[in-house]
């Protein structure tokens, strides 16, 4: 983008894009593109940069622990920039839009001191500025209703009339001050509040967590704080983002705006739609200490989720003219957000196929890969017994009240039938109402939220079409079917591994097992022997359930079993490296607990053994170096003997000498020099011995 053009865009500050409202705010308004914009009389400006290029260049703050990257939809991104920095940042800007929905006091603060400078400074602006203020309707929470229509909803014309929670004075305070900044065509700088409902989608924030129970599946009811009945504003986050799109663009006259959609949901209707959809599809209620007690609100959260309050957004509707996510509200909308919040927080179903020989080890693979990927296992020797032990239980819950009496009937009905097509089949269910039964399976909310392990099934082509592709829709797209034939893509695996091993190899090991754990497996000589040439034949018929898989572009992945794995690590490596990294939320709080102290443990009693280890070396090192100096001090000993021994040999021959020529001489000129007793002895003897050898 050449400068000219990057002068004409206009520059949108907001705070906090590394939040989650801010951040989809400043995406929404980064995508946005150029559009005519109306002055505050409604005519049209000159539009700034032409049709289809980015209308804003958005400039954003992010906090100094983000770990994320450069935003792409951001034109510059700021670290935690100091106050100086910032102010010069915001007088850069055309458009400043500060963030206080997720009650953060220093969002308050800053947005605080933000909009007191630029007002101070307004006088020395070139052109006009906007200060939009996201705020939130807890600031109306305590807002008493009319005397004459109690039940009638609050809209933008109420505004004076608003009361804060308690917890919200200072939004309210700082509302106030926005509100107050210079009207007219003259003030350098106008001011917009927008009052904003609670936000949802794009993954979610504050109702996140009756989606994360709701798609765990690990509760048999989804719980909702208080009575529920309380009714909540609301609105899509990214419809928020369109409504400040929509204030910038047109710059609406009023100053205060409502942005909520068109919904008045209650607690319970959220809650109870969030469970039919991803979760068990029941509810239960518990007092509002609970969610504080077990953790899943901080109280703050738990404020706005109480709140009880009816308004219409008349300005939003009757002015602003975008497209929608969600204008019908959250509860209408529910399938699609959760299919988004899936999407955002990568919640994806990992679906594998296992199939191979009988004791090629499927079922030890498949349980590890569940324990890997927190998916479920389908074994089919145990599909039929599970599905009649939840029958029975519907049965007998309907006399708990948690079964609708129609639900009972309709289990012992099935339950009827099952047992009657067992009898009828020497204990084997009909192949239909077998498929039936696993079709359930493979779409409960379980195996479609998290995924699944299928384990040994199906075994043939014919089979494997019954199962994925019996429901072939009316309408197909031709081109994609003339290339690939049709298959259900909810309920059919997305990788499909087929373990092998010689023959020899798979005799030895059942040959291998406690004759009890044969006869429980049916590993038998009489039972594995024809199961195996069963397998074999199966899979050199014309069309496998291998190739039922590749002409769907599943394309199937062999892995030969080695008698050197056997425990299934270098299976479960191929496996995990083709398959990718788990797409769930990951161990709990009380797992990674549990998971971070056996890593300490493990960390701690790596390093006693390594202390251990450095002191037994240290030890050793120094009773050698101990041994090495003993024995030194003794080969000393032996040496200095040895010298003394050699000096005193070497020495005997000039003994001789000196006391058969020298000796007697010397003895001679000592008398003579202690008769005479000269001034210099040592001269006197030196001359002496000179003067006597030259005699001799």
């Amino acid at each position: 983008m050449d400068d000219r053009k990057q002068q004409t865009l206009k520059r949108v500050f907001v705070n906090d894009v590394d939040a989650y409202s801010s951040r989809h705010i400043a995406e929404v308004l980064g995508k946005c593109e150029a559009e005519e914009e109306s002055d505050d009389d409604g005519e049209a400006e000159e539009t700034p940069s032409p049709r289809g290029e980015p209308a804003f260049q958005v400039l954003g703050t992010v906090s100094s622990s983000s770990k994320e990257g450069k935003l792409q939809f951001l034109h510059l991104q700021h670290v935690s920039p100091a106050r100086d920095e910032l102010f010069q940042l915001l007088l850069e800007c055309d458009v400043v839009v500060y963030n206080i929905t997720e009650s953060s006091t220093q969002q308050v603060e800053e947005a605080t001191w933000a909009v007191t400078v630029l007002r101070d400074e307004m006088q020395n602006f070139k052109s006009r500025k906007f200060f939009i203020l996201i705020s939130s309707v807890m600031t109306w929470a305590m807002t008493k209703p009319s005397e004459d229509e109690p039940q009638a909803p609050f809209s933008e014309e109420d505004f004076i009339r608003r009361r804060p929670h308690p917890s919200f004075r200072n939004h309210n305070n700082l509302e106030k001050l926005v509100l107050k900044l210079p009207r007219g065509k003259t003030s350098k700088l106008k001011g917009y509040v927008v009052a904003a409902g609670l936000q949802y989608g794009m993954g979610e924030n504050i109702f996140h967590y009756f989606f994360k129970v709701s798609w765990l599946m690990q509760d048999p009811k989804i719980p909702i704080f208080g009575n529920g009945t309380n009714h909540i504003p609301m609105i899509h986050v990214c419809d928020l983002g369109r409504v400040i799109q929509s204030i910038i663009m047109l710059k609406p006259k009023s100053k205060y705006i409502l942005a909520i959609d068109d919904a008045k949901n209650t607690l319970e209707d959220i809650v109870k739609t969030i469970s039919d959809v991803l979760g068990p599809e029941k509810v239960y209620k518990l007092p509002l200490q609970d969610a504080i007690t077990m953790k899943a609100f901080k109280p703050e959260e738990l404020d706005c989720l109480s709140i009880n309050l009816r308004l219409d957004a008349s300005i939003v509707s009757d002015t602003f003219n975008f497209d929608w996510i969600c204008r019908d509200g959250m509860v209408e909308n529910m399938k699609s957000i959760a299919k988004e919040y899936k999407h955002t927080r990568q919640l994806l179903p990992v679906k594998i196929c296992l199939v191979g020989p009988p004791a090629a080890g499927k079922t030890t693979v498949a349980k590890k890969l569940c324990q890997h990927y927190k998916i479920h296992h389908i074994d089919i020797n145990s599909l039929i017994e599970e599905k009649m032990t939840q029958l029975k239980e519907m049965i007998n819950g309907a006399d708990l009240d948690d079964i609708s009496e129609e639900a009972a009937v309709a289990a012992q009905e099935q339950l009827e039938m099952i047992n009657q097509s067992m009898e009828k089949n020497q204990g084997q269910l009909a192949e239909h109402q077998f498929f039936a039964i696993l079709r359930e399976k493979l779409y409960s909310k379980p195996c479609r939220n998290q995924g699944f392990v299928l384990d040994g099934f199906p075994e043939t082509s014919e089979q494997a079409k019954l199962v994925f592709s019996d429901e072939e829709p009316e309408n197909k797209d031709s081109d994609l079917t003339s290339k690939i034939p049709w298959y259900n893509k909810i309920i059919t695996p997305e990788h499909v591994f087929a373990l092998n091993a010689s023959d020899d190899f798979l005799t030895k090991r059942v040959q291998g097992l406690p004759g009890s754990l044969a006869e429980k497996m049916c590993y038998t000589q009489e039972e594995f022997v024809p199961r195996l040439a069963r397998y074999r034949q199966l899979f050199s018929t014309e069309e496998t359930v291998l190739d039922f898989f590749d002409h769907r572009e599943i394309h199937p992945e062999c892995i030969e079993i080695s008698s050197d794995d056997l425990e299934d690590t270098l299976v479960m490596k191929k496996i995990t490296e083709i398959v990718g990294v788990p797409k769930n939320y990951g161990a709990s709080p009380e797992e990674q607990e549990e998971e971070n102290q056996r890593r300490e443990k493990e960390r701690k009693q790596k390093l006693a053994a390594e202390t251990a280890e450095r002191k037994n070396r240290k030890q050793a090192a120094l009773a050698e170096m101990t041994n090495h100096y003993e024995e030194w001090k003794k080969n000393l000993l032996v040496v200095k003997q040895q010298e003394s021994e050699l000096l005193e040999a070497k020495a005997l021959p000039l003994r001789n000498y000196l006391m058969k020529y020298v000796m007697p001489s010397l003895s001679e000129a000592m008398l003579e020099c202690s008769k005479i007793k000269p001034d210099d002895p040592v001269d006197f003897l030196a001359e002496h011995l000179l003067r006597n050898n030259k005699e001799d």
